[in-house]
């Protein structure tokens, strides 16, 4: 039985960062949609930091993958 235990709390810590992933690409969509808009109306700032977000958010995600990743061996 522990090893179905071990099994099922890997399954929801993955279901976790599934979620967790998903929610951050939706945000970047919405962050490039409202970029756009602002920029469109004349905000020419705002891609660029957009463009300073996405990279922050890809490097913490890189971060948190490597950190939970097991080394192989």
């Amino acid at each position: 039985m522990a090893n179905f235990d071990a099994l099922n709390a890997e399954v929801a810590n993955l279901t976790s960062v599934v979620d967790s992933a998903v929610a951050l690409i939706n945000g970047i969509a919405t962050k490039i949609e409202e970029a756009v808009a602002a920029n469109d109306a004349g905000d020419n700032t705002a891609l660029g930091e957009l463009a300073t977000s996405v990279r922050a958010q890809a490097d913490a995600l890189a971060a948190a993958v490597a950190a939970n990743t097991p080394a192989e061996g």
